[in-house]
């Protein structure tokens, strides 16, 4: 079954270490409401409204995917801009936008839908095209009870949500929750470093080691990985079966630093593969690694990849290592075809 206007969109908040986050709260102290990024070319969702008012000014029934095409062409996007996808890479950012400008104009009676996924203009949306209007908005719109109504009941009516006061938008409702969200990350990953720097070289070899399991290297904790990091390991910190029959070994190499990490680290690291007879091998630290040693790591023989303190803070939270969630939002979106009557 189809859903309109959008596919299901969920969004969770993890456990901040043991700090719980409101993604209301969040979206209004971080400001994310605000504005979108100053650098995309991409108009916002009150932008489109006017273009596609003018669209269906012909006064005959179009499809959403016609208006899209239309307004894209309108603002001279590029396929690049038009295939962009929000945060959770779930719809485009161009499409998510034009889907709301439909909803605000159809919701202030300026269009009207004679059948799914078809759009026509009323009378009212002619008279505001004869007043020729530099641009349509969420002001402009408020002039109509009828999106007041929207508008009002969008906003709900618990004490709690009367008594936050959101800043005016130009993001479109699933773009404020997904940037939000990507801010809770975000801090997420700051903390969870600096928690890893505060714990002993042992945990954090064992934590290595325990991520790549989760992320399906081996099989079971037990069986896959094993915790080298003695004296006179060679510069290897931990050994995990690349598959659950053990076909192949990778190495690995971890370092908790706050430092850039340079060739002359990777090279060490290369050397002790070599002593091991290994191809394979994975060096994880908590910092950054330098350009010169990037450059070396893609151009040596042995297979060595590079895993920073922003890429192993990703990895944690997707595969749910050292966090747990805290919170899930799923947005939902009208089942058209459950209505449809046979």
């Amino acid at each position: 079954m189809s859903t309109e206007p959008m596919k299901l969109i969920e969004v969770r908040q993890v456990a901040r270490c043991g700090i719980r986050t409101s993604l209301l709260t969040c979206l209004v102290s971080l400001k994310l409401l605000q504005k979108v990024p100053s650098q995309m070319a991409i108009p916002d969702y009150q932008t489109c409204m006017l273009p596609f008012l003018r669209y269906l000014g012909d006064g005959n029934e179009h499809s959403l995917r016609d208006a899209e095409e239309a307004i894209a062409e309108h603002f001279n996007l590029t396929p690049i801009e038009r295939a962009e996808l929000l945060p959770s890479g779930q719809q485009g950012i161009f499409k998510n936008r034009i889907g709301w400008a439909r909803t605000y104009l159809k919701k202030a009676a300026l269009i009207e839908a004679p059948k799914r996924a078809v759009f026509k203009i009323t009378e009212r949306g002619l008279q505001v095209l004869a007043s020729n209007p530099a641009r349509i908005d969420t002001k402009l719109l408020e002039q109509w009870p009828e999106f007041i109504e929207f508008r009002d009941m969008s906003r709900g009516t618990t004490e709690q949500t009367q008594s936050i006061e959101l800043p005016l938008t130009t993001s479109t409702p699933e773009e404020a929750i997904e940037l939000a969200y990507q801010g809770l990350r975000e801090q997420l990953a700051q903390e969870l470093l600096a928690r890893i720097l505060s714990c002993s070289p042992t945990f954090f070899e064992q934590l290595v080691v325990e991520l790549l399991v989760k992320m399906g290297y081996g099989g079971s904790r037990r069986d896959a990985g094993e915790r080298v990091g003695q004296t006179g390991d060679g510069g290897i910190d931990g050994i995990i079966k690349e598959d659950r029959l053990g076909l192949d070994t990778i190495f690995i190499q971890a370092k908790r630093w706050q430092g850039s990490v340079g060739r002359p680290e990777i090279q060490k690291f290369v050397g002790a593969l070599q002593g091991q007879r290994a191809r394979k091998g994975v060096f994880i630290t908590t910092s950054f690694y330098t350009a010169d040693a990037i450059d070396y790591a893609s151009r040596i023989d042995t297979k060595v990849v590079l895993i920073d303190g922003k890429q192993l803070s990703a990895l944690m939270m997707d595969f749910d290592v050292g966090v747990s969630a805290a919170a899930s939002y799923v947005v939902k979106r009208i089942d058209s075809d459950y209505f449809e009557e046979s």
